[in-house]
């Protein structure tokens, strides 16, 4: 894919595709900002605004004009349009020219009942708010249970209440429309279809909601065709079809089954937003905090690894990390640098499950905590050795005290551009 530098001077045009009503708008705080925080939901409001000032198709605005609106760089706003076209609120449109140009496509969220049905969505706000949370939210939209047994329905059909009226053209109109999500790596239908024994299944039962529900069941529970192959053959009713719920309840005990009964981890996901620190700070030290902020464990460690996959040991202790020990993402990316760079690049469990256990006794959340613990007690430590056995030249380059001002060494500077160098700010 084209790599497109966005610029202040790009121009762009909002297109409402959607109808948006204030319960979308309440939904998309109480349901989205848990799961792209709140920059991102400020641009689709920025972007609404600007749409209703028209209606339907905005004026035409440059991107400084976001920047101005939001207080927000140029980068951070690339971040939050593409959170927005990840979860389906949004579809970009590119035209090159000396100012290049953009149209943004604002959809709806998705209604609560079919967010809560849907796996990607259901599971990744439970893993980003906790069960209490979510057991409000729940409980915030769950329908009331109304005993309808001893009432009788005696409401009167179209053809007793109204009479018919002649014929009129009908034309298009404005409804709540909403994307589905978009996937790079689809389940294979054709090996799907082909390897399951003819007449086994109805004609056309792949249907387009099928297939998507399939695709998200395998992205949420990392699954390829071959391993959602097998849960489906288990889910085929005696009619030929595939039984919805039961592939949803079957794919769930899979992995868990194969993950020690654990659901989806944390392992691919960043820090929650409400523990990210505010934006507007440029010093080298803001620089690394952001990074541990918004890069997954998964994706650091194989930065660490100059881009090789973590093995398989490795990512069952970032599991034990995120799960059992409850740390945040950012937490376990300050201590993976810190970690490798003490022990000689070694991830040894027992020492990283020692300073895991004291960060969660000592109750850090942010990276910013972690890194001043990490300085803390290796400053402790130092104190207690002999002055010719001290070792710093192992330090990562966030111990240096004065990293928070703009002037760093050589060397501190080449340490902070490598440890940098594959991340977009």
């Amino acid at each position: 894919m084209k790599i497109i530098t966005l610029l202040p001077a790009d121009t762009y045009t909002v297109v409402n595709k959607s109808i948006i009503t204030e319960e979308d708008q309440k939904n998309l705080i109480s349901l989205y900002e848990p799961l792209i925080g709140p920059i991102a939901i400020s641009l689709y409001f920025t972007l609404l605004r600007d749409i209703r000032l028209t209606d339907y198709v905005s004026n035409d605005y440059t991107h400084h004009h976001l920047m101005t609106m939001m207080k927000s760089s140029i980068e951070v706003i690339r971040i939050a349009r593409e959170s927005l076209e990840g979860l389906g609120l949004l579809k970009t449109y590119f035209k090159e020219g000396e100012n290049n140009s953009y149209v943004y496509e604002l959809y709806s969220p998705l209604t609560p009942k079919e967010f809560f049905a849907s796996p990607i969505f259901n599971v990744t706000l439970y893993n980003n708010i906790g069960k209490t949370e979510y057991e409000n939210l729940r409980l915030e939209y769950e329908l009331p249970k109304i005993d309808m047994k001893e009432y009788d329905d005696i409401s009167k059909p179209i053809d007793l209440t109204f009479k018919s009226s002649p014929n009129i053209e009908t034309f298009e109109t404005k409804d709540h429309n909403s994307l589905n999500l978009k996937f790079d790596n689809n389940i294979d239908f054709d090996l799907i279809e082909s390897s399951l024994p003819k007449g086994l299944l109805k004609e056309n039962t792949f249907t387009k909601k099928l297939k998507d529900l399939i695709n998200q069941l395998g992205y949420i529970y990392d699954l390829d065709t071959l391993k959602m192959i097998e849960i489906i053959r288990t889910v085929i009713t005696d009619k030929g079809t595939i039984d919805r719920e039961e592939l949803r309840k079957q794919t769930r005990k899979y992995y868990q089954f194969n993950n020690n009964g654990r659901l989806p981890t944390l392992v691919y996901r960043t820090q929650p937003e409400y523990l990210k620190s505010p934006q507007g700070d440029t010093s080298p030290r803001a620089k690394i905090i952001y990074m541990f902020e918004n890069t997954s464990p998964r994706d650091f460690l194989q930065l660490k690894n100059k881009g090789a996959t973590p093995t398989s040991r490795d990512l069952r202790l970032l599991e034990t990390l995120l799960t059992d020990l409850e740390l945040k993402p950012a937490v376990v990316n300050v201590l993976i640098d810190y970690v490798l760079k003490k022990n000689n690049n070694k991830l040894n469990q027992s020492f990283v499950e020692t300073i895991a256990g004291q960060w969660k006794r000592c109750n850090v959340e942010t990276a910013e905590e972690a890194m001043d613990l990490a300085i803390k007690e290796n400053n402790k430590y130092n104190k207690k050795l002999p002055t010719n056995k001290k070792v710093d030249n192992q330090k990562p380059v966030w111990f240096n005290e004065d990293i928070s001002k703009e002037e760093i060494t050589q060397e501190e500077q080449a340490e902070l551009e490598d440890l940098l160098k594959d991340f977009r700010w």
